[in-house]
């Protein structure tokens, strides 16, 4: 089983990711649980998810109470389970550091008991808290989407430093599985700089899917569905497919 993270630097926010993704490759035959820790619970409106008050979330696999499987709820699409999120995450950083367990031991002891899933992504905050910084502790990988835009350059280098003091102190197998380059409105100069920019740095790490600037792909999860259920063809839809069969080819070894 595969534990993959998908980070978010400071400013930027892309659940459209983890859920695009995650509808891919279980379009693909790969079963596939993804874990909102997002106190926003886009991801989990994303899918058309609601989640009944009181009801077991994210909350309690990071505090330890319940095991993934236990959590764990199906989706609309086959072969994809959800994790929903929960607003009292919010204030689960205080819990975290006040507890006698750290984060990163709970949530490595759910994710364990993650029943059939092969592939396990988590959607977490923007913020580079200890919700952050405990599923990087666990996670055999990190893919970062990066907004074309200026504030997502400004809060990569943040990220990458988190990263690489996961690397020293936590996790000393923590991959960066690549760069995926979002929201590109390639008539901009902006955004080529920001494409130009992060392949200088990053190289071959960077995906050769580029996801572009798309109504339909800001519309298809307040309809709680993917770009590929949405709309098919669209170029997001396609974005996301070729950035999906990258994603499978670096973690599988073949495209999804």
């Amino acid at each position: 089983m595969l534990h993959s993270t998908c980070g978010r630097g400071h400013r930027t926010k892309e659940p459209t990711t983890v859920l695009n993704l995650a509808a891919e490759l279980a379009h693909a035959g790969h079963k596939v649980l993804v874990v909102d820790l997002d106190p926003q619970r886009n991801l989990t409106s994303g899918l058309g998810f609601v989640t009944p008050q009181g009801a077991p979330t994210a909350y309690d696999l990071l505090l330890g109470r319940r095991p993934a499987h236990e959590l764990a709820q199906p989706t609309s699409i086959p072969n994809l389970s959800l994790i929903p999120g929960s607003a009292d995450l919010a204030g689960i950083d205080v819990e975290l550091a006040a507890g006698d367990e750290t984060g990163e031991r709970q949530l490595a002891a759910g994710l364990r008991l993650a029943g059939e899933a092969e592939v396990v992504l988590v959607d977490t905050p923007p913020s580079l808290g200890l919700v952050t910084i405990s599923a990087f502790a666990v996670a055999d990988s990190v893919l970062v989407p990066v907004q074309c835009e200026y504030y997502a350059l400004e809060g990569l280098s943040q990220l990458m430093a988190t990263i690489r003091l996961v690397r020293d102190r936590l996790n000393p197998d923590l991959e960066v599985n690549g760069f995926l380059l979002t929201m590109l409105d390639p008539r901009t100069k902006l955004g080529g700089d920001v494409v130009r920019e992060v392949e200088s740095h990053f190289g071959e790490l960077v995906y050769r899917a580029r996801v572009p600037r798309s109504v339909r792909l800001a519309e298809a999860p307040s309809h709680g569905i993917s770009i590929r259920s949405y709309a098919p063809g669209s170029s997001g839809a396609e974005s996301y497919a070729q950035a999906a069969s990258e994603f499978a080819t670096r973690v599988f070894g073949s495209a999804a």
